[in-house]
């Protein structure tokens, strides 16, 4: 082969390597720049380190040459390969809007399919950056089964490697379904939309008139629905968080999650604690200041923050190390369980335990929810879900109780009866069955319809049972505690609980999976 021929190829293949970069003609970038969004390979750049890309399958083409599509753009409309943040390996595909609209074919999904297999078999985080429009339609059932592949992928992955969606434009029908069965999903306010039908599909059925934003926006998944786990006002800022997510998770489930040198003093004291707590167990506060309070360098990164607010959980650093945070919230009705809550912290706990990341529950909490509507709407098998999820985890687990802990709610927010590692209490702590006033009406029925001033015989007796029975001595009597801590030590007895934990090691009993009451 000559030389000149060779410098041939090479041209040949540099024309085809500008070809498929370029893949979206002038005037479908031109619309994607005006809609004030970044191009497929943009997004990438500004996720990854420098230079750190490596790209999969950039001269595919499709093969549906008799579905009319008469254009063979390189790389199909999805940009594919690996990479690294913070020098951490990564895989990513980003949907290519203008490239047939983002819209998947086969060849589209075989890319996804290679980079998911990749993925899990290296051990790596994978990251979707969605912007497409749904199945080719000129693919037809070809699309279908394209997508089935990418479903099932994500499920062999589930618990293995995280994964992470980030919603940048249109994601609707059955390609909601891979976003939902990932770890995580981020949206950008305004410019994301999920839904399986679409507001005129609604209109037509229902006859209900609603906005592609009320529909599917931002800011209904991330308040109403609890689809969308992070959001964002820019793309920018959207795949900044996920490089935040990243610094808590590990690779995958085999790995611990990265530890850094911790520069807050691990014996540090939080004086602050001691007059957090109102003069009345009926008034609020803020358990993120709790939070806040203890963890490394008051840094708390929450998720769901704007759904199911009466619970809190986050990704915060102890000693350096990551840990899961779940607490009770009193100032969003007064930190009750409900279907809600308890279905964020039972995902939030079972991702925290597929990926080797300690548990940390503060617990205030006067009980669940009562009314018809969560009764009918399934209280006891969602409030279930967050007991399930807390019996299973076998990461090192220890809680600190505050203030409110009545009942089997009590239970639920991991007590050592459900296999807390280690239990901690303030000597604020109020254990009971239920709260005085109600356990007064019904130990006391008849004595309080017989006095002479029921509502002053109710106020003795409510303080008699406060002091004798709502505190943590009892509890720490029988080891139902290990101790009854000072607010402003609990810093450092959370960091020595961990320390301890560090080595634990728990067996899963032999079984094919769990049946997890849905």
């Amino acid at each position: 082969m000559s030389q000149q021929s060779m410098s041939d190829r090479i041209a040949d293949l540099e024309r085809r390597r500008e070809e498929a970069i370029n893949a979206g003609s002038e005037r479908s970038v031109e619309r994607q720049k005006s809609k004030g969004k970044m191009l497929a390979r943009e997004r990438i750049d500004y996720l990854l380190d420098d230079g750190s890309f490596h790209e999969l399958d950039m001269l595919a083409r499709h093969r549906a040459l008799d579905s009319g599509i008469e254009e063979r753009p390189y790389t199909d409309g999805v940009v594919t390969g690996w990479g690294t943040i913070d020098g951490r390996k990564v895989f990513v595909f980003a949907q290519d809007f203008t490239v047939f609209g983002g819209a998947l074919g086969e060849v589209f999904a075989e890319k996804i399919h290679k980079v998911m297999d990749l993925a899990n078999s290296v051990g790596a985080p994978l990251i979707g950056l969605n912007d497409g429009a749904g199945a080719r339609i000129q693919e037809g059932v070809v699309s279908l089964d394209a997508y089935g592949g990418i479903f099932y992928r994500n499920v062999q992955a589930s618990g293995v490697i995280p994964q992470i969606s980030v919603i940048l434009g249109p994601c609707a029908g059955g390609a909601v379904y891979s976003p939902a069965m990932t770890d995580f999903i981020f949206m950008v306010r305004e410019k994301s939309h999920m839904f399986i039908t679409g507001p005129d599909v609604v209109k037509t059925v229902t006859g209900e008139e609603v906005t592609l934003e009320e529909l599917g926006g931002a800011k209904s998944h991330a308040s109403k629905s609890g689809v969308a786990t992070y959001t964002g006002e820019s793309e920018e800022d959207v795949l900044d968080q996920v490089k935040l997510l990243l610094t808590f998770l590990p690779s995958n489930n085999l790995d611990v999650p990265p530890s850094m040198e911790a520069e807050d003093d691990p014996e540090r004291l939080c004086p602050e604690l001691r007059d957090i707590l109102p003069e009345s167990s009926n008034q609020p506060y803020d358990m993120i200041d709790v939070i806040r309070s203890v963890v490394d360098d008051g840094e708390f990164f929450e998720y769901f923050d704007s759904w199911a607010q009466n619970i809190v959980c986050g990704f915060a650093r102890i000693d350096g190390k990551p840990v899961g945070v779940v607490g009770n919230q009193p100032k969003v009705f007064a930190g009750v369980l409900d279907i809600n809550s308890a279905e964020k912290a039972a995902r939030f706990v079972r991702t925290c335990d597929a990926f080797n990341i300690p548990l940390l529950t503060f617990c205030d909490v006067p009980g669940f929810l009562p009314g018809v509507d969560q009764e009918h709407g399934g209280i006891i098998r969602h409030g279930a879900k967050l007991l399930y999820a807390y019996c299973e985890a076998t990461v090192p687990r220890v809680q600190v109780i505050t203030r409110k802990a009545y009942g089997g709610a009590f239970l639920v927010m991991d007590s050592k009866a459900v296999g807390s590692d280690m239990a901690f209490a303030w000597p604020s702590a109020e254990m009971a069955v239920m709260g005085p006033q109600g356990a007064v009406e019904v130990i006391h029925r008849r004595e309080l319809q017989q006095a002479a001033d029921p509502a002053a015989k109710r106020a003795e007796l409510v303080a008699d049972y406060t002091e004798k029975t709502a505190n943590p001595y009892i509890a720490a009597e029988r080891g139902y505690i290990d101790e009854v801590i000072d607010p402003a030590e609990t810093r450092k007895a959370v960091v020595g609980a961990f320390r301890l934990l560090e080595t634990k090691q728990e067996r899963i009993p032999e079984r094919k999976h769990g049946n997890v009451p849905l």
